[in-house]
C-alpha cells in the first residue's frame, strides 16, 4: 500500500478535474459515476490499507510513503508525504465511507439542480482535502487540506449563490475560519521555531525534550484557537448554524465527515504536544464541556429543523473535545466516529424530509410525517435514540466512555455538566422527532400535495447509516476488556499522549490524568453507577419531550408565556450574533467606510484627480496655441521677436 496510498486522496481529486472542467456539459449519469466512483475506490483502497495495517504488529502499525519534495528554500524542506497509522486510518474510513453515503444520496437530493455537474465536483473536492489533512505525514502538508476544506466549505455552503443569505453564509464561514487558521500559523511557527520541524514522527519523539512547558502551552493553545474555528466551538462557533444555507447533503459531510472533525483531528494529532501542557488541556476539556452545554441549550427552542441538528452538532463536538481535553484522546475518536455516523443520518433523514416537504424547513408545519415516510421514520429514530445516548445504541458507549473518562480525570464539574448535557440532547432531538414525525399534521396544502417518500438512491444510504448507529457503539465496550477494540487499535498513537483517563474509564488498574498529576482508577460498581446515571439522564430527557410534545402538547406555548424572557434568549441564540456584530462587525465597516470615503476616495482618489485635472486644465490652455493656422503662427513669432528686442534694448 506504500505505493499507492496516494490514490486514496488522489481519487476524488481526479473526480473533482473531471466534473469540475473536463465533464461540465456531460450528462448527469457521467457526473455521478465519476464523482461517487471515485469515492468509492477511494473507500476500497482504504479498507484494504486497514486490512494491511491490521495484520501488522500493534507496535509497528505504519504505512508510510514519501513521494517528492515539494518546498525546497535553503537548509529548509518539506516532503509530499502520507502516513496510514491507527489515528489517519480511522479518520479515512470515516471520511470515505460517510462521504460516499452522502455522495450516493445527492444523486436524489440534487437531481433536478442547475448546478449538478459543479456541486459533484466541490463535493469531490472537499472529500479530497480532508483527506490530505487526515493522511499528511507532516503539520505543513496538514495545513493545505486544512485550507483546502476551508475553501470547499465557503465554496458548497454558497452553492446557491443566488441567495443573497447564502453568500453571506459563505463569506462569514470563511472569515471566521480566517481568525482561526491564524492562529494555527502561528502555532506553526513557534512549533517550526523550537524544533526545527514539521515531520509528526520527529515530533513525537524529540518534543519532550526539546520544549518547555510555557513553548508547549503556547503551540497547544494556538492550535486549539484554530481548532475552535474549524470544529465550531466557542468563541468561533457562529459560522456553523449559518452554514445550514448550503444543499442538506452538504450540511451532513461538513457536520458527520469533513470540516467540524478537523479540530478534532487536530488535537488528537498533536496528543504528544499536549500532554506537556497541562494548562492547554485544561482549556480544550474547559472549552468543550461549556461548549457542549451552551449550544445544547439553543438547540431546546429552534424551530429549523437544520438549526436544531447545527447546534447538536456544536455541542457534540464539545463532547469530543471534552473527552480530549482530560486526556481520553482515544474516546474523544472513538464518539467522532460513532458521531459521524448518527449525525450524518440525522441530516439526511432532514434532507429527506425537506425533500417530501418541498423545501420546508419549520417544525411548526410538520407533524405525522411517519405514515408518510416510513423508512425515513425509521432511520431517523434510529439515529435519535443513538444521539440521545440509549443502550445499545452507538452513542451510548462513546458518550459514556467521555463522561467516564471526565470523573475518573477529578474533573467533576465538568462530568456533571457532560450529565445535563445529555439530559437536554435527549430532550431537544426527541422535540424534534415528535414534532416532524408525531401528532397531528400541520402542513400547508403546497406540502400536502407533493408529500412523497424519498427514492432508494437517498433512502439507501439511511438505512446503512441506521445500522451503523446500531452497532457502531461496539467498535469499543467498557467493561468488556476484549471489547475494547477501537481503543487498542488507537493506543499507539494516543498511548504517549494520555492513556490515563482512556484507561481510567475503562477499568484498567494503572491510570493517570493527562497532565500527570495523580493516577486514577475506577472500580468496576463505580463505572456501573457512572453508565446508570448518564442513561438516567438520556431517559429523563425523552420522558420530558414526550409529555410536553405528546401528552400535553400545550405546555410549550405555556412554559414560553411563563418564561418568555429566558425563552427569548436562547431562541435568539443569546444574541451572540447581535454582541459580535456591535463589538466587531461595525466597528469595523466604521473603521472600513472612513478610510474608503475619506483616505480613499478624498485623499488618494482627489488627490490624483486633482493633478490630472491641473494637468488637463493646462493642456486645455496650451491646446489653444496650436491653431493650425500658418498666419497665426507668424503673428505669434513677430510678437516674440519685438517682446525680445524689447527686452535687450530697455
Amino acid at each position: 500500500m506504500e505505493t499507492w496510498l496516494w490514490l486514496i486522496p488522489g481519487l476524488p481529486l481526479l473526480g473533482a478535474i473531471l466534473n469540475g472542467i473536463v465533464l461540465r456539459r456531460a450528462p448527469r449519469h457521467s457526473t455521478s459515476l465519476v464523482a461517487c466512483g471515485a469515492v468509492g475506490a477511494a473507500l476500497a483502497l482504504a479498507v484494504a490499507a486497514m486490512a494491511d495495517l491490521v495484520s501488522l504488529p500493534e507496535t509497528s502499525r505504519l504505512i508510510h510513503s514519501r513521494y517528492f519534495t515539494w518546498i525546497a528554500a535553503g537548509d529548509f524542506s518539506a516532503a509530499f508525504g502520507l502516513r496510514f497509522d491507527p489515528l489517519s486510518a480511522v479518520m479515512t474510513l470515516v471520511v470515505t465511507g460517510v462521504g460516499f453515503l452522502i455522495h450516493l444520496y445527492s444523486i436524489g437530493y440534487m437531481h433536478a439542480d442547475r448546478g449538478y455537474s459543479r456541486y459533484f465536483a466541490y463535493l469531490n473536492l472537499f472529500t479530497f482535502s480532508m483527506l490530505l489533512l487526515v493522511l499528511a505525514d507532516n503539520f505543513l502538508l496538514m495545513f493545505v487540506g486544512w485550507e483546502g476544506v476551508g475553501l470547499c466549505s465557503y465554496l458548497l455552503i454558497g452553492f446557491w449563490f443566488e441567495k443573497q443569505s447564502a453568500t453571506d453564509a459563505g463569506k462569514k464561514a470563511f472569515l471566521v475560519n480566517r481568525v482561526g487558521d491564524f492562529a494555527f500559523l502561528l502555532g506553526l511557527f513557534i512549533l517550526f521555531r523550537q524544533m526545527g520541524t514539521f515531520d509528526f514522527e520527529t515530533i513525537a519523539t524529540h518534543a519532550p525534550e526539546a520544549l518547555t512547558t510555557a513553548a508547549a502551552t503556547a503551540i497547544c493553545l494556538l492550535f486549539f484557537a484554530g481548532a475552535t474555528g474549524k470544529s465550531a466551538q466557542l468563541p468561533l462557533y457562529v459560522w456553523l448554524p449559518d452554514a445550514m444555507e448550503g444543499p442538506t447533503p452538504v450540511s451532513a459531510l461538513i457536520h458527520a465527515a469533513t470540516m467540524v472533525t478537523a479540530g478534532v483531528y487536530l488535537v488528537a494529532r498533536a496528543s504528544v504536544l499536549f500532554t506537556l501542557a497541562p494548562a492547554a488541556l485544561t482549556a480544550v476539556a474547559t472549552i468543550g464541556g461549556v461548549t457542549a452545554f451552551f449550544a445544547a441549550t439553543i438547540a431546546l427552542v429552534q424551530t429549523d429543523i437544520k438549526r436544531v441538528l447545527a447546534y447538536s452538532t456544536i455541542s457534540q463536538i464539545g463532547y469530543m473535545f471534552l473527552g480530549a481535553g482530560v486526556g481520553a484522546f482515544a474516546s474523544g475518536i472513538f464518539h467522532l466516529a460513532t458521531h459521524a455516523f448518527f449525525k450524518a443520518l440525522l441530516f439526511l433523514g432532514a434532507g429527506s424530509v425537506i425533500h417530501a416537504l418541498s423545501g420546508e424547513q419549520d417544525l411548526r408545519r410538520m407533524g405525522g410525517l411517519s405514515r408518510h415516510l416510513p423508512r425515513t421514520h425509521a432511520t431517523f429514530l434510529v439515529a435519535s435514540l443513538a444521539i440521545a445516548g440509549i443502550v445499545p445504541f452507538a452513542g451510548f458507549f462513546s458518550k459514556d466512555a467521555i463522561l467516564g473518562a471526565a470523573y475518573a480525570s477529578g474533573h467533576r464539574f465538568l462530568w456533571f455538566l457532560g450529565v445535563v448535557t445529555a439530559l437536554l440532547t435527549a430532550f431537544y432531538i426527541f422535540r424534534l422527532y415528535f414534532l416532524c414525525f408525531r401528532g397531528e399534521e400541520r402542513l400547508d396544502a403546497h406540502a400536502r400535495a407533493h408529500l412523497h417518500e424519498s427514492p432508494p438512491v437517498m433512502t439507501v444510504p439511511l438505512i446503512v447509516l441506521a445500522v451503523l448507529s446500531a452497532v457502531g457503539g461496539f467498535m469499543s465496550v467498557p467493561l468488556l476488556p476484549q471489547g475494547q477494540w477501537l481503543h487498542r487499535f488507537l493506543a499507539p498513537v494516543t498511548s504517549g499522549a494520555a492513556p490515563a483517563a482512556d484507561a481510567a474509564v475503562h477499568g484498567t488498574a494503572a491510570a493517570h490524568a493527562a497532565a500527570g498529576a495523580h493516577a486514577a482508577h475506577m472500580p468496576v460498581a463505580v463505572e456501573v453507577i457512572l453508565m446508570a446515571v448518564s442513561l438516567s439522564a438520556a431517559a429523563a430527557g425523552i420522558g420530558i419531550a414526550y409529555r410536553m410534545y405528546r401528552l400535553y402538547p400545550s405546555w410549550p406555548a405555556l412554559l414560553v408565556a411563563r418564561f418568555g424572557r429566558v425563552y427569548r434568549v436562547l431562541y435568539n441564540k443569546y444574541y451572540v450574533d447581535e454582541i459580535y456584530a456591535a463589538v466587531i462587525v461595525w466597528p469595523l465597516k466604521a473603521v472600513s467606510f472612513v478610510f474608503w470615503k475619506i483616505v480613499d476616495v478624498v485623499l488618494v482618489d482627489g488627490s490624483l484627480v486633482g493633478l490630472g485635472r491641473i494637468v488637463a486644465g493646462g493642456g486645455s490652455i496650451l491646446r489653444r496655441l496650436q491653431t493650425g493656422i500658418v498666419q497665426s503662427y507668424a503673428v505669434l513669432m513677430m510678437l516674440g521677436v519685438v517682446a525680445i528686442l524689447y527686452y535687450l534694448i530697455r
